[in-house]
């Protein structure tokens, strides 16, 4: 029974590290590339991109693969096909996300080229630029939806076996209903996914803890021992 506490722990520290790192790199970049004449706002902030695109490619890379593994002997007795979905989804998404961050360290070496060319070349740089941005920004959007989908099946485990209290599970998908709806309109080009990304948000954080707290349910552990 230890094993699973510590789990839930281990699991509710690895949620918000991965909410903070995700969302403190995003941020970083997107400071720095939501500027107007961004490619030289990105050659005079190259150290803080990198610093960014670490914490989406490394950090957050290792803590939201490292949830579905951590979750994977507990889920797994009550809905292995869920179970699975969930851990594949969680590097699915991953590796959509990773792939955004490359974009984005791209614009490093274009933005020196875009600052030594002048006025040179300035229309293909930006051109060079806005599609690498936005390729980004696509792959946040995707990735997400793909994570919004993985946690679905998630919360539809924790809401069958009663590992957590059901209303909070209910909570989680609902928000991740939510949450994926405003990625899927982010990419038609409506700007809604901040305030659609507020009720799955804010049930990570609770899930999380909740978990650091109290644990799992151990009378639901318990019945799956004895089965």
């Amino acid at each position: 029974m230890n094993s699973h506490r510590n789990a839930a722990r281990l699991f509710g520290i690895f949620f918000i590290i991965a909410f903070l790192a995700y969302g403190t790199g995003s941020g970083i970049i997107g400071s720095i590339t939501g500027t107007p004449d961004f490619l030289a706002n990105v050659h005079a902030n190259s150290t803080t991109i990198v610093v960014g695109v670490i914490l989406i490619a490394l950090v957050h890379t290792f803590v939201n693969i490292g949830l579905p593994v951590i979750m994977l002997p507990i889920l797994k007795p009550f809905h292995k096909t869920f179970t699975y979905g969930y851990l594949s989804l969680g590097i699915a998404s991953t590796t959509v996300a990773v792939v955004g961050a490359i974009f984005w360290l791209l614009l490093i070496p274009l933005a020196g080229e875009y600052v030594k060319a002048g006025s040179a070349a300035t229309g293909h740089a930006e051109t060079m630029g806005i599609v690498l941005k936005m390729g980004g920004a696509y792959a946040y959007q995707i990735a997400m939806a793909i994570w919004g989908l993985g946690g679905l099946l998630f919360v539809s485990v924790l809401y069958q076996s009663k590992l957590v209290p059901r209303l909070l599970s209910l909570w989680g998908m609902i928000g991740y209903i939510i949450f994926i709806s405003g990625t899927i309109l982010e990419l038609f080009g409506f700007p809604v996914g901040v305030l659609l990304a507020l009720p799955g948000g804010l049930f990570e954080l609770s899930l999380s803890v909740w978990l650091i707290a109290k644990g799992f349910n151990s009378s639901a552990i318990a019945s799956v021992a004895t089965k």
